[in-house]
């Protein structure tokens, strides 16, 4: 098994490179479609089903700048497939390239369960968890724009701000469960 390095690669000019990980691509082609729109910068889109990546276009694959698990709440699979595939990914991507971005929250068929153990996985992880709504275009297009604000930032693309101090802004918190024992 290959690890997806962050650094291994050198970084294009006014390019943004992302790599969006869906099990069910439900939801990721019309992000995908999206975000190639932005002018201000060349976005490059990747797709997957899940990690690790094939090995045969290895060296003529870009770097990637982030990399987003696109998490859908009304499907286990969606979930163990997400977590399965962050063991792919090489220990500097949680610096601040990583992000997960989940659909169907406000299902009400979800079970509550499965919302608390995406956001404990991205509280563990450090890393930022978006919500987004995939069955109205103005719901992908916001997604679409608070994904490339990050975007930009974990690409070098904005001056004075790195992924790092942006991920330590916009982590994933989980508040502590009422029935531990408060030590006030």
């Amino acid at each position: 098994m290959s690890l997806l390095k962050p650094f291994s690669k050198l970084p294009g000019l006014n390019t943004a490179n992302v790599l969006l990980v869906e099990s069910e691509e439900q939801f990721q082609q019309s992000l995908a479609d999206v975000l190639v729109e932005e002018t201000a910068v060349t976005v490059n889109v990747r797709l997957a089903k899940s990690l690790p990546l094939p090995m045969e276009n290895e060296e003529s694959r870009p770097r990637i700048d982030l990399v987003v698990f696109i998490i859908s709440l009304t499907s286990e699979l969606s979930f163990q497939s997400a977590e399965a595939s962050l063991k792919c990914l090489d220990p500097g991507y949680f610096l601040g390239k990583v992000c997960f971005m989940v659909t169907n929250a406000r299902n009400s068929s979800v079970p509550p369960e499965r919302l608390d153990a995406v956001r404990k996985l991205a509280a563990s992880l450090h890393c930022p968890l978006l919500f987004a709504e995939d069955q109205t275009p103005d719901g992908v297009t916001n997604a679409a724009e608070r994904l490339l604000t990050i975007l930009k930032v974990a690409a070098g693309l904005v001056p004075m701000a790195t992924a790092l101090y942006l991920s330590s802004l916009t982590r994933c918190t989980v508040p502590p469960d009422v029935d531990q024992p408060s030590f006030d």
